[in-house]
């Protein structure tokens, strides 16, 4: 029994432990996801429940960056048995309250992608909600035996420890934050096709499912009633496969029409900007100069999705000479995690992306082409 016990310990232990820091890892690979991702949440508890969440709206990336930071740092207080008293209720608070997030978004279907895993995993809310009822179990058993266990480290070390785990995590969100995400799993990464992430991998394949002389009988092909066949229900059974990575990409013109396919034809420089109050007027001057250096190989286009009256006062107040289109604001964070950001496609294909901290010159753009 106690070495039945020793196992039991020792696997929470790295399976909470491993799994809290891999969390928020993946998260702190892209902080402005979560920062979307919490902007969501927030918007849908001011509309369910209480219009006060609307103040966090604005606070969402430092608190994005928080629930960061202390996912990892969770996660090496168990792996180094730091504080288990107080490490142990940290993490049964957060999973509980994490818990009645995914099951309220299941339910009510409000939050379709939980963001636990940010990009790398997408994961339904009901999904997230069953891997934290069993994350609970193994949680209330080091909660159950917190004052069981012995330091890995001396006090002092462990202090350091946790401290520089902080401070790196720190580091590493701030660096993504004011650049861009380390590894890009959106579906508009670099060496994506996006015409092709347009369309679905695979047609539906649908299985029927007939009763015949009291024995249920499941089919590809629909079997017909005078066969003595009788319907009762159907399904997909590789729809997984059947919806595109991108389903609402869009880009209408000034005119109202559908330029769409123009993205895709040729060498295109697109400029993005989610509204006409980017945070990042700092590289107007750069985005402006390559815009003229280049625009001879690359057609230049702007994304945005403010409306016409505010982008024209913006375009002129930045001497921003470049025809503008519109597409969802969605869509653009989806782009990229850059507002204003630049991606350059050639035929549909992401040749390069770069963040206003960023802004490449000519001879990149142009090596890039080559």
């Amino acid at each position: 029994m106690p070495m039945l016990m020793q196992i039991i310990h020792h696997f929470s232990r790295f399976f909470v432990g491993g799994f809290f820091i891999f969390s928020g890892l993946v998260k702190l690979n892209d902080p402005m996801g979560t920062k979307i991702k919490m902007e969501e949440y927030f918007q849908v508890f001011s509309t369910d429940f209480a219009a006060f969440f609307e103040w966090f709206i604005p606070l969402a990336l430092p608190i994005g960056m928080l629930v960061i930071i202390l996912e990892i740092v969770l996660g090496v207080a168990v792996l180094i048995y730091y504080r288990m008293s107080s490490t142990t209720w940290v993490l049964l608070g957060l999973t509980v309250f994490f818990g009645f997030l995914t099951f309220y978004s299941a339910y009510f279907n409000k939050v379709t992608d939980c963001g636990c895993f940010g990009d790398a995993i997408p994961l339904t809310p009901w999904q997230s909600f069953y891997k934290d009822v069993i994350l609970m179990a193994f949680i209330l058993h080091l909660f159950w035996h917190r004052r069981k266990y012995t330091p890995v480290f001396r006090t002092l070390t462990g202090h350091i420890v946790v401290l520089s785990v902080i401070m790196m995590s720190l580091f590493v969100g701030y660096y993504a934050i004011q650049h861009l995400p380390y590894v890009d799993f959106r579906p508009y990464k670099i060496g994506n096709n996006i015409p092709q992430q347009m369309i679905a991998e695979e047609q539906p394949i649908i299985e029927y499912i007939f009763t015949k002389d009291g024995q249920e009988v499941r089919s590809q092909q629909y079997l017909m009633p005078d066969q003595g066949y009788e319907y009762i229900d159907s399904h997909v059974l590789n729809e997984d496969k059947t919806i595109p990575k991108i389903t609402d990409y869009q880009v209408v013109g000034v005119d109202g029409e559908d330029y769409t396919e123009q993205t895709f034809q040729g060498a295109v420089l697109m400029l993005i900007f989610y509204d006409a109050e980017p945070s990042g007027l700092g590289g107007m001057r750069k985005i402006n100069h390559l815009v003229d250096e280049v625009n001879t190989k690359a057609t230049p286009m702007v994304l945005t999705s403010a409306n016409e009256q505010e982008f024209e006062r913006f375009r002129h107040e930045h001497q921003l000479a470049v025809p503008y289109y519109f597409t969802d604001a969605t869509v653009l964070k989806a782009m990229i995690r850059s507002n204003p950001g630049i991606m350059l496609l050639r035929n549909g294909t992401v040749l390069g992306k770069w963040h206003h901290h960023d802004v490449p010159s000519a001879e990149d753009i142009l090596a890039l082409l080559s």
